[in-house]
């Protein structure tokens, strides 16, 4: 049994017979993405994780605990910035995993990435499950960072190299429904979470275990569903009545051609992308992290109808704002998930350089206007230019795949795009550190909290400036680059892809293929696409119950 499930999951296994439906592949993705994107959403068990001994207080540690002795503590409860590891591992794992083994993935194909991707993440839950049992941080730094992060990797760059070959028309579109996912995680699994915290919980357990023990089971299910389900086109398959455009000389376009991922360092175009999404990322997400105290400390008491500054508000009041800033926080995800489906899905139309343009100036532009509207008092102008940069944050990442394609070719774009996400690493602590940093700094100073990010958004102005250098730099690869005929013949040889006509061998060979000649039946294209719908349509139900509090 063991061997023919290893059967299943090799790649020449996963060649789609004709007749099968290329929209089954987004909602597979999708199933993916949406799992892993908890990921954005572990802050929610921070809180009850901080008291996990003291149940409704925190048992602190002594001043003789430092943090690597928090490790293995057990006495006393872990602090919220010791947890917070757990989330700068993920995003680690997740960058360094996709550039290790995104030249493997290329070579086995997305299933088998795809089912490695969920035992870590799943596995990985599990054993923070045992972590939080026994109360040892390490092991759940080891099991949801490490081992978790590293299915975020392979989890988060499995479809795209697929998606990009089943939509060589609409590639924007196509790995923007997949990133979306990935945005809208936090959305599903954060209220689900909630949720399993509060029915698990008792007098003497906060309920963090066993919700990741259920969260585990049921990502278990949706994620295998997902990866069984992946389906990769015969080479050279086109849809039905469209033909490539012809590439322009001097001008960025569809390359027919491809390059080899060993090159792709030795390359300027690629340096300028990474440029390029290292400053749109850098400038987003530092804003994201710290959107909640931005907007109460700008606004303070005009945020509840108080003519009052933050620091003149008593306890109740700093409340009750903090509650109409979490209502800002999940606007803002909804321009995050929404901007990486309508900015790619643009990009098929404008073009993946147009699109980017257009993020580095009217982003920057935004950025500038902010400190105006905060001087003003003006809540709608404040939360629309934000609202706004988290929609092209969004959408740069989804872009950014269907970019890679463009320029480098589809042979092997999931293992370059593996190599990209460094510079999502890289952004990751750039970002924050530069808004973290700033604020710190401005209150050093002694001005005022309703001023102190005025200059932090002229500096995150200045990176979208010289995103947009690196965007004007970018022109189509030279020549010389690409692989020649015989070389991509090789290349696809070793990765175990077939031409159509040793596909249509293999499916008349195969019995379990046979019956896939057939067209697939809409039936089951529409109830891959209900289970997602449904999981997206609560997710974005409960977002916007809590943005409501910002608007009531």
């Amino acid at each position: 049994m063991l061997k023919s499930f290893q059967g299943l999951l090799d790649k020449k296994h996963t060649i789609a017979a004709p007749g099968f439906n290329r929209w089954l592949v987004p909602p597979a993705a999708l199933a993916i993405h949406l799992c892993i994107g908890m990921a954005y959403g572990f802050s929610v068990f921070w809180l009850p994780l901080s008291k996990a001994l003291g149940i409704k207080d925190s048992i602190a540690c002594g001043p003789e605990i430092g943090f690597f002795q928090e490790l293995f503590v057990t006495q006393c409860d872990w602090k919220i910035s010791t947890l917070g590891w757990m989330y700068t591992l993920f995003f680690v794992f997740l960058g360094s995993s996709a550039a290790l083994w995104g030249g493997w993935l290329e070579k086995v194909g997305p299933r088998k990435a795809a089912v490695i991707s969920t035992l870590c993440w799943c596995g990985g839950m599990l054993l923070s499950a045992l972590g939080i049992y026994v109360h040892q941080f390490w092991i759940m730094l080891l099991g949801s960072g490490v081992i978790g992060g590293i299915g975020l990797g392979l989890g988060y760059i499995s479809p795209v190299s697929t998606l990009i070959k089943w939509f060589p028309d609409r590639r924007g579109m196509a790995t923007g429904m997949a990133i979306m996912g990935f945005g809208g995680g936090a959305m599903i699994g954060s209220p689900l979470a909630t949720a399993l915290m509060k029915h698990f919980a008792t007098a003497t357990d906060v309920g963090v275990m066993q919700t990741f023990v259920a969260m585990a089971g049921i990502y278990f299910v949706f994620m295998l569903s997902g990866a069984l389900s992946y389906r990769i086109p015969e080479s050279d398959w086109l849809p039905e009545g469209w033909t490539p455009p012809l590439a322009k000389p001097g001008k960025a376009s569809m390359t027919p051609h491809h390059v080899h991922v060993k090159n792709i360092f030795k390359i300027k175009q690629f340096w300028l992308v990474w440029g390029v999404l290292c400053m749109n990322v850098s400038a987003g997400i530092g804003v994201l992290g710290m959107s909640s105290p931005m907007l109460q400390e700008v606004f303070g008491g005009q945020l509840i109808g108080l003519a009052k500054t933050y620091n003149e508000l008593d306890k109740s009041q700093l409340a009750a704002i903090a509650s109409v800033a979490a209502g800002f926080t999940a606007l803002l995800s909804l321009f995050n998930i929404g901007g990486r489906f309508f900015w790619a899905s643009l990009s098929d139309f404008f073009g993946r350089r147009a699109t980017f343009l257009i993020f580095f100036i009217v982003g920057g532009l935004l950025y500038i206007s902010v400190p105006g509207s905060a001087m003003a008092g003006n809540k709608i102008l404040f939360v629309s230019a934000f609202c706004l940069i988290l929609s092209m944050y969004g959408g740069g990442f989804a872009t950014v795949p269907a970019y890679l394609a463009d320029l480098f070719g589809t042979q092997m774009v999931g293992a370059i795009h593996g190599r990209l996400l460094t510079a999502w690493a890289t952004a990751g602590i750039l970002g924050p550190v530069i808004v973290n940093y700033m604020r710190d700094y401005q209150l050093g100073l002694g001005l005022p909290r309703e001023q102190v990010y005025n200059q932090t958004m002229l500096i995150l102005a200045g990176l979208l400036m010289i995103g947009l250098v690196f965007s004007l730099l970018i022109s189509p690869v030279a020549e010389h680059w690409f692989m020649t005929a015989d070389e991509l013949a090789e290349e696809k040889l070793h990765s175990q892809e077939k031409i159509a006509e040793e596909s249509l061998q293999l499916v008349e060979e195969d019995a379990d293929y046979v019956q896939a000649i057939k067209p697939t039946p809409l039936i089951k294209v529409y109830f891959a696409w209900s289970l997602v719908v449904i999981a997206l349509a609560w997710g974005i139900y409960n977002t916007l119950i809590n943005a409501a509090k910002f608007f009531s």
